[in-house]
């Protein structure tokens, strides 16, 4: 499970079961932004259960997923894809691309330099 890829539907599912630990197939229907039919739902459940991204436990007649996977190590996967697809592999231009956000709040860049400061070793 090194590269994690996730086609649109199956991450949708994923990100439910990440923010809520645990979902039933109702439980993530209700929390999609598309409204998909419970057998939609259903089967890319069970998709993500045959890659072993899900383990399903039963509770009363229906089943509570689990992700198996955390988000963190996909994104890490999905980052390196992004990077090698639109930035030729260049960790610098992706960063330079992420901190020219004018969204971005002065928090966010102080945290962000924080980071980079302690992956340096340094205290500034």
């Amino acid at each position: 499970m090194n590269d994690l890829h996730f086609p649109p539907r199956e991450l949708a599912v994923m990100s439910v079961l990440w923010k809520l630990g645990s979902a039933t197939v109702a439980d993530v229907r209700e929390h999609l932004d598309e409204d998909l039919a419970y057998t939609s739902v259903l089967s890319a459940l069970q998709t993500l259960e045959k890659k072993g991204y899900v383990q399903p436990e039963p509770e009363g007649r229906a089943y509570r997923y689990f992700p198996t996977v955390a988000a963190d190590k996909a994104g890490h996967s999905a980052i390196g894809r992004i990077k090698d697809a639109i930035f030729q592999g260049s960790t610098e231009r992706m960063f330079a691309q992420l901190v020219s956000d004018k969204a971005l709040s002065r928090d966010e860049l102080e945290r962000m330099r924080a980071l980079l400061a302690e992956r340096l070793g340094d205290d500034a």
